[in-house]
């Protein structure tokens, strides 16, 4: 009964599709881990129980070994009790004769039994035979699917991670796009040029006041000019009297 118990969660674990239960799974990751827990559990258990098959199976191949060895002797016996019997009748002892075939009956029943369970230890070796061979199967079935689960979960851990620092190199990107620099280095470049558009602009005004007080100076030098002329004009009128 723990025989068939054993085979048969070997034949459905060996059997589990494990892409499925990837996809059904709300954590594949932690599934996974778990999955290999009870795969690893289910293995030691299976190893124990094929080691207890194979264990009862030496136990009924030397009963059995036994029991034709012991249905040969008592053979050898019935052969050598008929024989006796055969040469007691010759001499004329019957009664001896007698006595050996009767122990002749007893071996050869004996030889018989030991026959009987030589045959059914026989049958019982071919089924349990037959059960440490599915159960081996069954052994390196799960020791497969063991490898295959530890790979899919190695492979999904490093996609979690892969996928992990993608995510956060993109949410980095997607806050340079919000807070893009080139935008505080314009903002920047405009105060400067309006802060050089205010010198400029300041040194144009000290130019141009400069300008005028120099045309300023320019009118009085054309006024003295004219001042002179004129005073030259009146002297030749206030020479001789």
């Amino acid at each position: 009964m723990a025989q068939q118990s054993i085979l048969g969660r070997i034949t459905q674990l060996a059997r589990a599709n494990i892409n499925s239960l990837i996809d059904s799974a709300e954590d594949p990751e932690k599934m996974l881990d778990q999955m290999v827990r009870d795969y690893t559990n289910s293995i030691s258990e299976a190893e124990e129980a094929v080691a207890l098959s194979i264990g009862n199976l030496r136990m009924m191949e030397a009963d059995q070994r036994e029991a034709v060895e012991a249905a040969a002797d008592w053979g050898r016996k019935a052969a050598a009790a008929a024989a006796k019997t055969a040469e007691l009748r010759a001499a004329g002892s019957t009664a001896e004769a007698d006595r050996f075939e009767n122990l002749a009956r007893v071996a050869l029943k004996r030889q018989i039994d030991f026959e009987g369970q030589g045959k059914n230890l026989g049958d019982s070796i071919a089924q349990q035979s037959a059960v440490v061979e599915t159960l081996k199967n069954g052994l390196n079935s799960m020791a497969g699917k063991l490898e295959e689960l530890k790979t899919k979960r190695d492979e999904l851990v490093a996609r979690a991670k892969m996928a992990d620092a993608q995510t956060k190199v993109h949410d980095a990107l997607k806050s340079v796009d919000i807070n893009d620099p080139t935008g505080e280095i314009s903002r920047f470049e405009d105060k400067v040029r309006r802060e050089e558009a205010k010198v400029a602009g300041q040194a144009e005004l000290a130019a141009s006041s400069l300008d005028a007080q120099f045309e300023g100076l320019d009118d009085l030098a054309e006024d003295a000019e004219v001042e002179a002329r004129l005073a030259a004009l009146n002297k030749p009128a206030a020479g001789p009297a």
